[in-house]
Protein backbone atom coordinates (compact mmCIF):
# COMPACT_ATOMS: atom_id res chain seq x y z
CA UNK A 1 0.00 0.00 0.00
CA UNK A 2 1.37 3.31 -0.85
CA UNK A 3 -0.19 6.98 -1.25
CA UNK A 4 1.73 9.69 -3.31
CA UNK A 5 1.31 13.25 -3.12
CA UNK A 6 3.41 16.01 -5.35
CA UNK A 7 7.01 15.47 -3.06
CA UNK A 8 6.22 12.45 -1.15
CA UNK A 9 5.73 8.43 -1.21
CA UNK A 10 3.97 7.32 1.73
CA UNK A 11 4.43 3.74 2.01
CA UNK A 12 4.74 0.45 4.30
CA UNK A 13 8.09 0.75 6.55
CA UNK A 14 9.99 -2.66 6.05
CA UNK A 15 13.06 -3.98 7.87
CA UNK A 16 15.52 -1.94 5.65
CA UNK A 17 13.82 1.33 7.16
CA UNK A 18 15.41 0.73 10.45
CA UNK A 19 18.89 2.62 10.54
CA UNK A 20 16.72 5.61 9.08
CA UNK A 21 14.13 5.32 11.77
CA UNK A 22 15.95 5.22 14.58
CA UNK A 23 18.20 8.59 13.72
CA UNK A 24 15.04 10.73 14.56
CA UNK A 25 13.34 8.40 16.79
CA UNK A 26 16.37 8.15 19.10
CA UNK A 27 16.88 12.06 18.80
CA UNK A 28 15.65 13.67 22.03
CA UNK A 29 14.57 16.98 20.19
CA UNK A 30 12.28 14.68 17.86
CA UNK A 31 10.84 12.99 20.94
CA UNK A 32 10.08 15.36 23.92
CA UNK A 33 6.78 15.88 22.98
CA UNK A 34 6.22 12.19 22.52
CA UNK A 35 4.50 9.14 24.84
CA UNK A 36 7.49 7.36 24.13
CA UNK A 37 11.51 7.88 23.36
CA UNK A 38 14.28 8.29 22.87
CA UNK A 39 14.29 5.10 21.52
CA UNK A 40 17.39 2.54 21.50
CA UNK A 41 18.29 1.09 18.98
CA UNK A 42 16.12 -2.61 19.71
CA UNK A 43 12.90 -0.43 20.81
CA UNK A 44 13.51 0.84 17.02
CA UNK A 45 13.57 -2.28 15.70
CA UNK A 46 10.63 -3.86 18.01
CA UNK A 47 8.45 -0.73 16.44
CA UNK A 48 9.27 -1.52 12.68
CA UNK A 49 8.32 -5.17 13.65
CA UNK A 50 4.88 -4.21 14.83
CA UNK A 51 4.09 -1.62 11.73
CA UNK A 52 5.44 -4.97 9.58
CA UNK A 53 2.90 -6.85 11.36
CA UNK A 54 0.04 -4.24 11.44
CA UNK A 55 0.47 -5.00 7.79
CA UNK A 56 -1.03 -7.89 8.07
CA UNK A 57 -4.20 -7.38 10.39
CA UNK A 58 -7.69 -8.49 9.02
CA UNK A 59 -10.04 -6.73 10.02
CA UNK A 60 -6.67 -3.92 9.33
CA UNK A 61 -6.94 -1.41 12.07
CA UNK A 62 -3.33 0.42 12.34
CA UNK A 63 -1.92 2.03 9.38
CA UNK A 64 2.10 3.18 10.12
CA UNK A 65 3.69 4.61 6.98
CA UNK A 66 7.24 5.85 6.01
CA UNK A 67 7.64 8.99 4.34
CA UNK A 68 9.88 9.10 1.51
CA UNK A 69 11.61 12.25 -0.55
CA UNK A 70 10.36 11.08 -3.94
CA UNK A 71 13.17 13.41 -5.74
CA UNK A 72 15.63 11.40 -3.21
CA UNK A 73 14.51 8.47 -2.10
CA UNK A 74 15.18 9.33 1.18
CA UNK A 75 13.17 8.51 4.47
CA UNK A 76 12.54 11.43 5.84
CA UNK A 77 9.79 9.95 8.82
CA UNK A 78 6.57 8.74 9.37
CA UNK A 79 3.24 8.89 9.87
CA UNK A 80 -0.12 7.12 10.19
CA UNK A 81 -3.99 6.52 11.00
CA UNK A 82 -5.39 4.39 13.57
CA UNK A 83 -8.97 3.52 13.74
CA UNK A 84 -10.70 3.14 17.02
CA UNK A 85 -14.63 3.74 16.95
CA UNK A 86 -16.58 2.46 14.15
CA UNK A 87 -15.54 4.98 11.14
CA UNK A 88 -13.28 7.04 13.33
CA UNK A 89 -9.64 7.19 13.23
CA UNK A 90 -6.74 9.35 14.56
CA UNK A 91 -3.85 10.28 12.48
CA UNK A 92 -0.04 11.54 13.85
CA UNK A 93 3.51 11.86 12.20
CA UNK A 94 7.07 11.81 13.19
CA UNK A 95 10.00 13.20 11.42
CA UNK A 96 13.86 13.83 11.03
CA UNK A 97 14.30 17.27 12.53
CA UNK A 98 16.41 17.97 8.91
CA UNK A 99 13.42 18.17 6.96
CA UNK A 100 11.35 20.06 9.39
CA UNK A 101 9.63 23.40 8.81
CA UNK A 102 9.35 22.19 4.55
CA UNK A 103 5.36 21.75 4.60
CA UNK A 104 6.30 17.96 4.58
CA UNK A 105 4.24 16.93 7.70
CA UNK A 106 0.98 18.85 6.08
CA UNK A 107 1.64 17.35 3.16
CA UNK A 108 1.72 14.25 4.48
CA UNK A 109 -1.61 14.85 6.79
CA UNK A 110 -3.50 15.54 3.58
CA UNK A 111 -3.05 12.41 1.93
CA UNK A 112 -3.95 10.59 5.26
CA UNK A 113 -7.17 12.34 5.52
CA UNK A 114 -7.80 11.53 1.96
CA UNK A 115 -7.14 7.99 2.64
CA UNK A 116 -8.95 8.23 6.13
CA UNK A 117 -11.97 9.54 4.00
CA UNK A 118 -11.88 8.40 0.78
CA UNK A 119 -10.68 4.94 0.99
CA UNK A 120 -11.50 3.66 4.65
CA UNK A 121 -15.01 5.68 4.86
CA UNK A 122 -14.05 6.91 7.76
CA UNK A 123 -16.77 9.62 9.67
CA UNK A 124 -14.04 11.55 11.49
CA UNK A 125 -10.75 12.28 12.07
CA UNK A 126 -8.88 13.24 14.59
CA UNK A 127 -5.03 14.43 15.97
CA UNK A 128 -3.65 15.40 19.18
CA UNK A 129 -0.68 16.96 20.48
CA UNK A 130 0.82 18.54 23.57
CA UNK A 131 0.16 22.47 23.62
CA UNK A 132 3.37 23.07 23.52
CA UNK A 133 3.71 21.43 20.42
CA UNK A 134 3.46 24.64 18.63
CA UNK A 135 4.72 23.34 15.04
CA UNK A 136 2.39 20.01 15.27
CA UNK A 137 -0.73 22.52 16.34
CA UNK A 138 0.32 24.63 13.03
CA UNK A 139 0.46 21.67 11.00
CA UNK A 140 -3.13 20.34 11.94
CA UNK A 141 -4.18 24.92 11.71
CA UNK A 142 -3.18 24.64 8.45
CA UNK A 143 -4.88 21.58 6.92
CA UNK A 144 -7.87 22.40 8.59
CA UNK A 145 -8.14 20.38 11.70
CA UNK A 146 -9.06 21.38 15.09
CA UNK A 147 -6.82 20.82 18.13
Amino acid sequence: MQLDTQRLLIREFTVADIPDVHKYASNLEVTKYMIWGPNTEEETAAFITRTIDMQKQQPRLDYEFGVVLKETGQLIGGCGIHLSEPLQGEIGYCYNPMYWRYGYASEAAVALLQFGFVKLGLHRIYATCRPENVSSAKVMEKIGMKY
